[in-house]
């Protein structure tokens, strides 16, 4: 089976990151880090720039499992690839990061985090940074 983060360029990024390679490792899954920007835009903040791919890389080298960093800029939302992800490789988990926002923020701006929780077909663990 297959572990997938859902990576932003953040602390709580950063967090679903560190908990997706200490359970891979726990549980000897294979670990998928997703990082996908919404729009297909390449300056989206949202998506990890090179310096950050490339520590993305090392960790999961340095680590000793079975993983692969993932970068999508397609034009599909960030929830969209996940779900791909999660229905093509028949996912256990999906890890994410959890950010503090208003009521008022998230009736707004919406939440990646939510329409993952309620899309995605396996469990979904959430973690806080820090």
């Amino acid at each position: 089976m297959t572990i997938i983060v859902a990576y932003a360029p953040r602390p709580e990024g950063r967090a679903a990151l560190d908990k997706g390679i200490e359970l891979a490792r726990r549980f000897q899954e294979h670990l998928v880090v997703v990082n996908a920007g919404p729009g297909g835009t390449a300056t989206d903040p949202s998506l990890a720039d090179s310096a950050d791919a490339e520590d993305i890389e090392k960790m999961l080298a340095s680590s000793g499992i079975d993983s692969e960093f993932k970068q999508f800029v397609r034009g599909k939302s960030a929830v969209e690839e996940i779900e791909e992800m999660v229905e093509r490789l028949q996912a256990s988990l999906v890890i994410i990061g959890l950010r503090r926002r208003s009521p008022v923020g998230k009736l707004f701006l919406g939440s990646t985090a939510q329409d993952l929780l309620l899309k995605v077909d396996c469990p979904v663990l959430a973690v806080k940074a820090g």
